[in-house]
């Protein structure tokens, strides 16, 4: 009778100790940032050139945002963002990390950049600590780009770091080939792909973690230059576009000029290994049982390459790209796929930002924030429930010279209407997306009381985030 109370008390506890089954849980996130990629850069969002059957198979299943922006058209200040739910005026990081500073700067403009902060700061409270409150075990692959050693992610609330590290894009080794040079990724075998490397560690992760409620965070260095793709998609994509019958190629976008037909073979290449990494991960969570508790987002950090390094992309019908405060700099490809809660194949065209991500994570996850952390983000959790959210006005300040052929500049959108600001001479330019996505139309003079209340908005914003500005050059 003793052996007998002893294994019925075994077995209670075992049941008491086992894994929560999926509905006791808290969900599983699976969050893919992928690099440079534009907002019709997916067949799902219109491309008819490449093939990304799995993205398109995760939209057929959940939410395509359509009106989804990163908080800058470069990568860091978006990457900080998406981390913290703040806007980049408040992390102070507002360029790419690796930009010249002020004290630096030698290129003939009318402005000095601002200065910038080139980390993100240790006392951000990062989406992973956050959810680490609640026992999550959190995992990050691919490409971090904020900050030097001691701000890679294994310092920001990651418990494992597959490749993140300070450079913006795979500069050592063989680039997207092993060896890598990573310091934080070894070495496979020779020739092997880094998204699909990639892939395989976030699928690894989810494997030993299956248990237990986990980050996933997947950002891809793909499709950021150099552009290198498998010579079999090349070939692939080099027999696609024979087929292509189109009008002009470039055309102009200030000094700049801007791809206006998708038929870059190399960057179709990408494009299409990087949906071949996603549809790893996504395999994986079916396979490991874990599809009915595994919230999956899908997002892009800034617009695709359009108007320099090779041009290998085009947003249309959106303006200008990566670098570029016009709507092909900043909009994105949004999926969110929230198991029993969003419903197949639908499209929203609520706007929303990538600062907005935290407190949607947070608000899924039934996580509480410290009431001393200032967000700037709104959770959309209610749209994924079918309902709507007034969302108010998203903001951006960029008071830097891109790469890309953009100027310092300013923007707010409210509901359907968009207000840039051009610091070098004070432009204002006034769009009604609703209407005019492609911003053809410039209403500035047309609406100026408008103009003029949305400008006042953009500079109350700016002065209470403690937005630094660009400064006047010295004359010579």
């Amino acid at each position: 009778m003793r052996c007998l109370a002893f294994l019925l008390c075994a077995c209670l506890l075992a049941g008491l100790t086992s894994p929560a089954s999926a509905a006791e849980r808290s969900p599983n996130f699976v969050f893919i940032l992928v690099d440079d990629l534009g907002w019709t850069d997916l067949g799902c969002f219109g491309s008819s050139f490449y093939e990304t059957p799995n993205v398109d198979k995760l939209a057929n299943s959940g939410v395509r945002f359509t009106n989804a922006y990163a908080a800058c058209q470069v990568c860091s200040p978006t990457r900080a963002s998406i981390m913290t739910g703040r806007y980049p005026t408040r992390t102070g990081i507002t360029d790419y990390i690796g930009a010249a500073q002020p004290d630096k700067w030698n290129r003939k403009t009318p402005l000095l950049p601002a200065p910038y902060e080139t980390k993100l700061a240790l006392d951000e409270v990062t989406i992973a600590e956050a959810l680490k409150q609640k026992g999550y075990a959190t995992f990050f692959a691919g490409k971090w780009h904020l900050g030097s050693e001691e701000y890679f992610p294994e310092h920001q609330g990651f418990d494992v770091n597959q490749g993140g590290i300070d450079r913006g894009g795979p500069y050592g080794g063989k680039k997207y080939f092993s060896p890598y040079g990573n310091p934080r990724l070894k070495d496979g075998p020779d020739g092997e792909h880094l998204p699909d490397r990639l892939a395989t560690e976030t699928v690894k992760f989810m494997e030993a973690h299956k248990d237990e409620p986990f980050l996933a965070y997947l950002s891809f260095y793909s499709v950021h230059t150099p552009l290198m793709s498998r010579e079999d998609l090349k070939q692939k994509y080099e027999e696609k576009k024979k087929t292509l019958k189109h009008g002009e190629i470039w055309g102009q976008e200030g000094a700049r000029k801007v791809r206006l037909v998708q038929e870059h073979a190399i960057y179709a290449g990408m494009v299409e290994a990087m949906d071949q990494a996603v549809g790893k991960v996504l395999d994986g969570i079916d396979s490991l049982g874990l599809a009915d508790n595994t919230i999956v987002m899908f997002m892009s950090d800034n617009g695709g390459l359009s108007t320099s390094e090779g041009h290998p992309t085009s947003n249309l019908p959106l303006r200008g790209g990566k670098g570029w405060i016009y709507e092909g700099g900043i909009r994105e490809p949004m999926i969110v796929r929230w198991p029993s809660v969003t419903k197949a194949d639908t499209v929203s065209e609520q706007y929303v930002s990538s600062v907005d991500f935290f407190p949607t994570i947070l608000e899924m996850a039934g996580v509480e924030l410290p009431q001393q952390v200032t967000l700037d983000g709104m959770s959309f959790a209610p749209v994924l429930k079918g309902q709507t959210i007034d969302r108010g006005a998203i903001y951006w300040h960029y008071p830097h010279y891109g790469n890309q052929g953009g100027s310092p500049t300013a923007a707010v959108r409210e509901g359907d209407w968009k207000l840039i600001e051009f610091y070098e001479d004070g432009r204002l330019e006034l769009y009604n997306l609703a209407n005019d996505p492609g911003e053809s139309n410039n209403l500035a003079e047309k609406k100026p009381e408008l103009a003029s209340k949305m400008h006042a908005q953009l500079k109350a914003w700016r002065q209470e985030t403690g937005a630094k500005m660009p400064t006047p050059r010295a004359a010579n």
